[in-house]
């Protein structure tokens, strides 16, 4: 499996070297810090030592620490030396979970100020079951190819006039888009070079504060304790946001790095019952590590809806607290972490979950030749929660925002997740 090429993006692809043993706790071994002697001084303190210590027992190097304390105080050190301004004084997470995965800070380079193409210009390189990730707000319909952000992971944009990032982490199969806005502030992100829990920590340019792309909130840094707001986004084929916004707009291969945009540096990676790279303690035994889940969190509960359940039901009515909720399930829609070519792919579907209420009238639905129907009123809907035919045409179904991740990575943040367990569970 060719993971020592996973995060290898920097300017030569395969140049960077991943060690999965790179972490905080890495620095927790006491260094000296004595100053280097000259050989000739070493020579002299030898024979002083021949004289009066021959006998003397060699010293063992120090074992590395284990107390949390220190350990976060030497991967302090480690980061400022390599120029973080961040305030490490003000941190929610021991900095023990924090741990590099091989490249240092933006060397996988975030897109700012993207370019866009339209759709029949992205049809030339873009294959029909390829996955994009699609993000519309006050019609403005964006799409950001998989191929690309996988290469890239952070995209800071602004659609509908409203300032987004849109993110995905390789490792986790976590496409997230939040408001880049906080307090009145827009803010600017990239990517830190660090994990936790596998998943990418995100920093902003404004203070340096680091961020866990899968929850939205600052861990280390001025902003600790701040949330970015979630927004919802969906991973879809080209062919379904092509026939869902002909009009809208595609982000451009022209970045200004030179990728193999096509690609898939993770080949194989997604194997369900692989365990994950670069993640440390037990994961949740419930399912297979990389069973893809659908997962929203409502309130105070959790909840993930397997794609192996999802792919036999392809209908899911359901209520996570107190939320009425659809779970649509298509195929069609490739993996971009399987072979080398995301266009070559083996199909693992797309999702879209929704609040069933509409005005005054709780829907609920069935999947009835390969097509979404309500029961209450016949009419027929798509994957984006659009009444496309029927009594209810025109009606859109709020959406809930939710994201298609690895179980392991799920499980390690929302450790008390309900699983669906299908109709007969």
């Amino acid at each position: 499996m060719a993971l020592l090429l996973l995060l290898a993006c920097g300017p030569a692809a395969g140049s960077i070297p991943v060690n999965p043993s790179s972490s905080a706790d890495s620095v927790g071994a006491e260094s000296s810090t004595d100053t280097p002697t000259t050989a000739a001084e070493s020579e002299s303190a030898g024979s002083a030592t021949d004289e009066t210590e021959a006998s003397e027992t060699p010293t063992r190097a120090p074992r590395p620490t284990t107390d949390p304390a220190r350990v976060d105080e030497l991967a302090i050190q480690r980061y400022q030396s390599q120029g973080w301004q961040t305030d490490f004084s003000q941190r929610s997470v021991p900095l023990s979970e924090i741990f590099s995965g091989g490249p240092t800070r933006d060397v996988i380079p975030p897109l700012d100020d993207p370019s866009f193409v339209s759709v029949s210009d992205a049809d030339a390189w873009l294959g029909p079951k390829e996955p994009v990730i699609l993000f519309e707000l006050e019609g403005d319909a964006r799409a950001y190819p998989l191929q690309i952000l996988i290469w890239h992971e952070i995209v800071n944009d602004e659609v509908g006039g409203i300032p987004i990032t849109v993110t995905f982490c390789p490792l986790c199969n976590s496409a997230i888009t939040f408001d880049r806005r906080l307090d009145g502030v827009v803010y600017d992100f990239g990517t830190s070079g660090n994990l936790r829990n596998s998943d990418l920590v995100m920093w902003d340019r404004q203070t340096e504060s680091w961020w866990q792309q899968f929850t939205g909130e600052a861990i280390v840094g001025e902003l600790n304790g701040k949330k970015l707001t979630f927004l919802s986004s969906t991973i879809v084929s080209w062919e379904d946001f092509k026939t869902f916004h002909p009009g809208g707009q595609v982000l451009s291969k022209d970045t200004g790095f030179n990728r193999t945009y096509g690609q898939n540096p993770y080949a194989g990676y997604d194997q369900i019952d692989l365990p994950p790279f670069l993640f440390r303690g037990q994961t949740d035994g419930r399912l297979l590590p990389k069973e893809r889940v659908a997962a929203v969190t409502i309130g105070e509960v959790d909840a993930a809806f397997p794609f192996s359940t999802l792919e036999q039901e392809r209908v899911v009515n359901y209520k996570v607290g107190e939320q009425d909720l659809v779970v649509f399930f298509k195929p069609g829609t490739q993996s971009a972490l399987d072979g080398r070519l995301i266009a070559e792919s083996k199909d693992v579907g797309s999702t879209g979950i929704f609040a069933t209420q509409v005005d005054d009238q709780m829907l609920t639905f069935k999947i009835e030749d390969d097509r979404f129907v309500d029961h209450e009123t016949g009419s027929i809907w798509n994957l984006l929660g659009e009444a496309v035919e029927g009594p209810l045409s025109g009606t859109r179904l709020t959406p809930i925002v939710h994201a298609n991740h690895f179980w392991f990575s799920w499980g390690a943040f929302k450790p008390n997740t309900l699983v669906y367990q299908g109709q007969q569970g």
